[in-house]
């Protein structure tokens, strides 16, 4: 039986200990699937790095094609390296030892349904940028002071979307609603816990750098546990339901 969501409360210790017991029961399937996802990010992202000159200009016809290559291909890894995460961080959290497999199995279908959520959302930040931008320069031409008024709001809106969209790669892949739907739920979910859900993503950026302080070996163990720490946060505010078949 799923544990109902308590969408007005995240327990964020229990969350990290959660996490990090996840962890433990698969640690060097979660290491591996993280330096494989990295070791193709940095081939395509090197492809794409020789279409380019130093002064950021595309080499012609061929740097066009291996900056395209570089970047459908670090984009389609990223999108199978979220998508295994999640399913080796679920798998962990429920007491099972996720084999390398489960991480490394392709599914279209949810990469599909992660890309255009993400996509829908970064299109929305990108409206309130250039809206803030449209109207501060419009108060320039009142009082130049003017001009942070906008660039304070969108920062604050930023800031608060960024914070309530943080399981959105969960919804998208778990829960499948529409583009926007996907956002409005986290709305729906985040926001009442949403000082709560700042702190979980302060402490995990702590993790992180504390990773990256140890000559980037850490981040081999902080990634995966600040996923698997991420997707038992999720399952506190939105419930273990799978309604998409993702770990099928």
């Amino acid at each position: 039986m799923n544990e109902s969501p308590s969408p007005s409360r995240l327990d964020v210790m229990q969350a990290l200990e959660d996490g990090w017991q996840a962890f433990r029961r698969a640690p060097w399937a979660f290491v591996l699937f993280i330096l494989l996802v990295a070791a193709l990010c940095g081939l395509f992202n090197g492809i794409a790095r020789t279409g380019m000159t130093e002064a950021g200009e595309v080499r012609g016809a061929v740097g066009g094609i291996a900056v395209l290559v570089g970047g459908i291909g670090s984009t389609v890894v990223s999108l199978w390296g979220m998508t295994g995460m999640v399913r080796g961080a679920w798998l962990a959290l429920d007491g099972q030892r996720p084999a390398f497999a489960e991480f490394s199995r392709w599914d279209g279908r949810a990469a599909g349904r992660l890309f255009l959520r993400q996509l829908t959302l970064a299109v929305v930040l990108l409206l309130i940028i250039v809206l803030a931008v449209v109207v501060g320069l419009g108060l320039t031409r009142l009082n130049e002071a003017l001009l942070w008024v906008p660039a304070a709001v969108a920062l604050l809106l930023l800031a608060y979307l960024t914070v309530n969209q943080t399981f959105l790669p969960y919804v998208a892949l778990l829960e499948g609603p529409g583009p926007m739907a996907t956002i409005q739920r986290g709305r729906e979910m985040v926001d009442p816990a949403w000082g709560q859900v700042l702190l979980l993503l302060l402490l995990e950026a702590v993790l992180v750098m504390a990773g990256m302080l140890l000559c980037f070996v850490g981040l081999l163990v902080a990634a995966p546990v600040v996923a698997c720490t991420s997707t038992a946060a999720y399952r506190q505010l939105f419930g273990r339901e799978d309604r998409t078949g993702l770990l099928g």
